[in-house]
């Protein structure tokens, strides 16, 4: 009996450092996620992602994740803001999207009212056309958008946010008024990739793993992305490498509730480094195709200020904020 007791000890103790990490690193039991976009999109896949290696390494017992849309994530956020004060075990994903989407629809909430957490993947953007689309490289695109800016259509993710962004960058170095880009925003990928494969948008932008199935299926053609080197496993070219001095990554985090206190963020950055050190999370990340972009505590704090900043400027630049 005895013999036996020890044998089952050291496979629970196994099976534990098997998982990752382990139930008993954190009292946290319960997680409830905020994506504050529809489903198909970059946030909901973010929050479904973490939902699913949080379960599958046993970290915490139940995740649940809910799906508030408007207003690039603002209606989300302001809710966040209301409803989850002071309680550690709810969530929000947000990124670089949101913080755009705050100034460009005069947002009465603010990222100063919520717990900054951690930075988590960085996802290179990609410009699409439909596969029977007459624009075969960027070179046509953007040729295209010269002869006339208003008849070329984008759809992506929500006004100001990284989408809009690109869109806007690529739309200047055409030498045309990134101010009157023709850009449709949608409230999450699935629209955006409806309305592209339908023939009711020209082009469309989005994370490359949100588009990543339909352009192996050759439903669509990717023209190009954003970041400053090729993404592995993907035959598309840079704007760099293609002569246009354009670069955006759009990048995703996690926000905790306003009104926690030290020991309980300390609680959720130590789930989060574990989280993101696990086998099944870097497994995600290379089938998503997205970048390791982890960054917690107050250095993401930090660089979600330095950020707002330049996403300020930037839309200031291109006209879509005054």
């Amino acid at each position: 009996m005895t013999t036996r007791r020890v044998f089952l000890a050291a496979g629970i103790a196994a099976l534990s450092i098997a998982s990752g990490f382990a139930l008993a690193q954190t009292p946290i039991q319960e997680l409830k996620i905020m994506a504050p976009a529809g489903p198909g999109g970059g946030w909901d896949g973010a929050a479904r992602s973490i939902q699913q290696v949080l379960t599958e390494t046993r970290a915490v017992r139940s995740v649940q994740v809910n799906n508030v849309t408007g207003a690039g994530g603002t209606i989300g956020l302001a809710q966040f803001i209301n409803n989850a004060k002071g309680d550690p075990s709810q969530l929000m994903v947000n990124g670089i999207t949101m913080v755009g989407a705050i100034l460009t629809n005069k947002s009465p909430v603010s990222l100063e009212q919520v717990t900054p957490l951690a930075r988590l993947t960085g996802d290179p953007l990609v410009i699409v056309v439909p596969a029977d689309s007459p624009y075969k490289t960027v070179k046509d695109f953007v040729a295209a958008i010269k002869v006339d800016v208003a008849r070329v259509t984008w759809a992506g993710g929500s006004a100001g946010g990284a989408d809009h962004i690109l869109a806007a960058l690529v739309t200047k170095v055409a030498g045309a008024d990134a101010g009157k880009v023709n850009y449709v925003a949608f409230s999450g990928g699935g629209e955006a990739l409806a309305a592209m494969l339908g023939g009711r948008v020209t082009a469309g932008v989005s994370g490359y793993g949100e588009f990543e199935g339909q352009i192996k299926a050759g439903k669509l053609r990717a023209l190009a992305i954003s970041s400053g080197k090729r993404l592995e496993g993907a035959d598309v070219p840079t704007l760099k490498e293609l002569g246009y001095d354009v670069e955006v990554v759009n990048w995703r985090a996690v926000m905790a509730a306003p009104g926690i206190t030290p020991d309980q963020k300390a609680q959720l950055t130590r789930l989060f480094d574990g989280l993101v050190a696990s086998s099944e999370w870097k497994a995600l990340l290379k089938a998503r195709g997205w970048d390791d972009y982890y960054l917690a505590g107050e250095p993401f704090a930090a660089f979600l200020k330095e950020e707002q900043v330049r996403v300020g400027d930037i839309l200031r630049t291109i006209g879509l904020v005054k």
